[in-house]
């Protein structure tokens, strides 16, 4: 059985309490962790400081060949992690045992990550328009306008308290290291491998140890992380989000509410766009924030929302080894039956219909974990609760409400698909501040463009613009 140990700007660390990472099915043991508390957190981030020194003796350029180096590292090679050396099969199965997800997605989110580090050059050529990355590094510089412009560092580390659900959340903070910024990461308890091996493989490529701390742990430890850390992200439920609303310190990733709208003169020909809405609502397990959760037309609704239904009702449980298999496992049965017990009250109300309900039971309960099967809900105004609701398996709810009120109801949406040729409906969903992600046309909510800001730029939240101006200084004469 492997043990992960703490990792303190480098330097492992011998825990004197540990955590046991069980099997989502058997419950038997795979692992051991060890953590630390807040107040050793604390301490250490005392010393971030020496975390960005470290990354900025190394020159971007190198940075960026390193990230490639470790992209494939990662995706291909045996790497330290833990006690033991972890091959990519001992990962994608490690992975698959505590977090419930199918094997084939442990690894296209583990393709995913790798293309991002692969791209880094380009994807930060893109989320800066084009700056010249020594800028960032040296803090000022010429953008070739004979104006000095200056980027000032708000952190030297991204503190990051990362999530048990999808492993294709960490591509949000990878671009951190070749930015210079040190990375202080608390992994989750279900989820270690992503970060462990993540940072197994920048090591391996040549980046400083130094820059690197890994901190699992209870409340306390990513309490520590958010409330010390200037810069940091967090990962969790809209409550979650709502709590730290406001805060520029600390970029909070919650449910996305992801939509896709059909424009008046395209939802008569709905059927071409059915597979785009089943990709939709139905890939990696419908586990993301990406995931379409709300599908809005102002006719053939109902017929939309069986035409899904009939696609993703029937899809069962596999084992997870099945390249087949479509559902992820709710390791922890509670969420699963209190997710169920929720959708039960939205079917409760009038106008709302469940078009799945041919298809058999949902809730499928095991002794160690438990499974949601696909969803499919029918509402008839976007008054139903159900309309601005997101659960973590493949749900979704088909809306039935006029264009002309679509983008004034859909509320916040972090990836909005409309498809339509109409080009007022366009320009106006493109002024919508509530849809982040805005996809025009017949493109799956969960197509993303890695060259393109997601949720927020973050070159915007971990550096500031300012004026600079530098004037010679006349050297003295002495009598």
């Amino acid at each position: 059985m492997i043990t992960l140990s703490p990792l303190r700007w480098g330097k492992p660390y011998d825990s004197l309490e540990f955590i046991d990472v069980v099997h989502f099915d058997t419950g038997e043991p795979i692992a051991k962790i060890g953590t630390v508390g807040g107040g050793v957190v604390t301490r250490d981030l005392r010393q971030a400081d020496k975390a960005r020194e470290a990354l900025l003796k190394v020159p971007t350029s190198e940075l960026l060949a390193m990230c490639v180096k470790a992209a494939e590292l990662f995706k291909s090679g045996t790497l330290p992690v833990g006690d033991q050396q972890q091959s990519v099969d001992d990962f994608v199965r490690q992975q698959s045992a505590s977090t419930g997800l199918p094997e084939h997605m442990c690894r296209n989110n583990m393709d995913k990550n790798a293309f991002v580090l692969s791209h880094m050059e380009q994807i930060l050529q893109c989320l800066t328009r084009g700056l010249d990355l020594s800028i960032l590094s040296r803090g000022y510089g010429d953008e070739g306008r004979g104006v000095t412009v200056s980027y000032q560092a708000q952190t030297p580390i991204l503190g990051a308290v990362l999530p048990n659900n999808s492993p294709g959340v960490h591509t949000l903070w990878l671009p951190a290291v070749a930015l210079q910024i040190g990375l202080a990461l608390k992994p989750g308890s279900q989820e270690p491998w992503t970060p462990y091996r993540m940072v197994s493989a920048f090591i391996e490529a040549g980046m400083p140890a130094a820059a690197f701390s890994l901190y699992p742990g209870g409340h306390d430890t990513g309490g520590a992380l958010l409330s010390k850390c200037a810069r940091s992200m967090i990962f969790g439920s809209a409550q979650t989000v709502a709590q730290h609303a406001g805060n520029p310190k600390v970029q909070a990733h919650g449910p996305g509410f992801s939509k896709i709208l059909l424009g008046d003169d395209v939802v008569d020909d709905w059927e071409l766009f059915l597979d785009v809405m089943v990709e939709s609502v139905l890939i990696n397990s419908g586990r993301g924030c990406i995931n379409c959760s709300g599908i809005w037309a102002s006719r053939h609704t109902k017929e939309i929302a069986a035409a899904i239904a009939e696609r993703i009702g029937p899809v069962d449980i596999l084992p997870p080894q099945d390249p087949e298999a479509q559902l992820a496992a709710f390791t922890v049965p509670a969420m699963a039956t209190g997710s169920y017990a929720m959708v039960q009250q939205d079917l409760a109300e009038s106008g709302v219909t469940d078009m799945t309900a041919k298809f058999g039971e949902k809730l499928i309960e095991r002794e160690h974990c438990a499974y949601l099967r696909p969803m499919v809900v029918h509402a008839d105004s976007p008054d139903r609760g159900v309309a601005s609701k997101e659960y973590m398996f493949p749900f979704v709810s088909v809306v039935e409400c006029p264009q002309a009120e679509m983008l004034r109801r859909i509320g916040p949406t972090l990836v909005g698909t409309v498809i339509t040729r109409d080009q007022k409906l366009i320009e106006a969903a493109g002024r919508s501040v509530d849809i982040d992600r805005l996809n025009v046309g017949p493109i799956p909510t969960t197509k993303l463009n890695w060259l393109q800001p997601h949720e927020g730029n973050i070159i915007d939240f971990l550096f500031r613009a300012r004026a600079y101006q530098i004037a010679e200084i006349p050297v003295g004469s002495m009598a």
